[in-house]
């Protein structure tokens, strides 16, 4: 009961937290348990269409002069999360299964003269997933990738190179059977 109770004020908070902020227009959202929104004080926009669903320990995070739009009718199922440094756009009609993943951005580094890694500086390249896409359970997108419509992603696909629209993409590896 003391569970719920709290859960609402939390969820009260992060939609106040989207309220405050100028630079964030949506309606009519739902969020589930534990979702959160972490944005810098300096994005540049963040629109959520009409009828979008955040299920449970989904977490937005946006730094300064980032951009994130959502589509209408968008839903994005438990676990997932959307890492914005620049630029990620999600169309009309797009779901996510459990534990989708977007980055539109990678850790800088070096190799010479010895290899360094830079855990604050990133390079960076816009996201964007057209309408009608069905990404399934642990799909990854990364920085500069383009999906167009229509598109269903396989559970556990790694997306580093744009896929045509009216495409399907699985992840085909081989499974083994060996005797005991």
């Amino acid at each position: 009961m003391f569970y719920n109770f709290f859960e609402k004020i939390y969820r009260r908070q992060q939609l106040s937290i989207l309220k405050k902020n100028p630079k964030v227009f949506f309606e009519n959202i739902r969020l589930g348990v534990g979702g959160r929104f972490i944005l810098d004080k300096d994005i540049k926009s963040m629109s959520i269409g009409k009828s979008v669903e955040f299920r449970n320990y989904t977490c937005i995070l946006m730094m300064k002069d980032a951009n994130l739009e959502i589509g209408n009718h968008f839903f994005m199922n438990n676990f997932c999360s959307i890492n914005c440094l620049e630029h990620i756009s999600i169309g009309e009609n797009t779901l996510f299964g459990e534990n989708v993943r977007l980055y539109d951005h990678n850790h800088t580094y070096d190799t010479s003269p010895t290899f360094k890694l830079h855990s604050s500086k990133f390079t960076k390249a816009p996201i964007k997933i057209g309408s009608n896409c069905w990404l399934g359970s642990n799909v990854t997108v990364l920085k500069g990738v383009t999906i167009g419509d229509n598109c269903i992603i396989g559970a556990g696909c790694t997306i580093f190179k744009d896929v045509p629209a009216n495409t399907q993409v699985v992840n085909k590896q081989d499974l083994v059977f060996n005797s005991l």
